[in-house]
């Protein structure tokens, strides 16, 4: 089974919270020294804060935000486990199972993990910081296919709200979709949305802000 270490993956971020928190701190003291900057206000209280208490409170402070970021990631990483006969791939507290006839091809495709059916449409793709190498070295050690690039991409077509060729019903879900993707809080619209899509036919990729779609022979 690959999953990120939840240790190594906390700690990361708390440290990463805690080097923020002492820059905050230098931040402040250069700021209150310039009559323009900005958030003066803040910057001077910080500043008139008494060593060592400053640098502990900010670094403190750095650090529990890490410490929030870093529980959040763990709680967003994807774990993926391949046997013989299936692939299970869990995020967040859900886990989707999918047998050996329902995998023709596992594609790595930028940072995410695509698996694609024997016709071609996608039925899981999900965000991705497993180490690739090892992670194709154990589908094919069970004997499923794996690609290192996805054979459909140049099939993708970028959306455009009111563009043809969209099954019915799909443009309003892709307006919908990107809507949610504007959203900090969206991510898990934007998920269900692409569920919707595909059952319609419809295959979504994301690069950056702008989507891109494609419909598999057949379907």
């Amino acid at each position: 089974m690959f999953k990120e270490s939840a240790w190594g993956l906390t700690l990361f971020w708390v440290a990463c919270g805690a080097v923020v928190g002492g820059l905050v701190t230098l931040l402040a003291e250069w700021l209150v020294r310039l009559s323009w900057a900005p958030l003066q206000g803040p910057a001077k209280l910080l500043a008139s804060v008494p060593e060592p208490w400053q640098s502990i409170g900010s670094v403190g402070v750095g650090a529990v935000l890490g410490l929030v970021v870093g529980i959040i990631a763990v709680h967003e990483s994807l774990s993926v486990r391949v046997s013989p006969d299936h692939v299970v791939l869990g995020i967040r507290d859900s886990s989707q199972e999918f047998g050996r006839d329902e995998v023709a091809l596992a594609v790595r495709d930028g940072k995410q993990l695509v698996l694609l059916g024997p016709d071609g449409m996608e039925i899981a793709r999900e965000d991705c910081n497993l180490p690739w190498t090892r992670l194709a070295e154990a589908f094919a050690a069970h004997g499923f296919r794996w690609s290192d690039e996805d054979p459909y991409r140049e099939e993708f077509r970028r959306w455009v709200p009111g563009m043809p060729g969209l099954p019915h019903g799909a443009d309003a879900l892709l307006r919908a979709r990107a809507t949610a993707r504007e959203k900090d809080e969206g991510a898990e619209d934007a998920r269900e949305l692409r569920r919707e899509l595909l059952r319609l036919g419809v295959v979504v990729r994301d690069v950056k802000k702008r989507q891109y779609w494609r419909m598999p022979v057949g379907a």
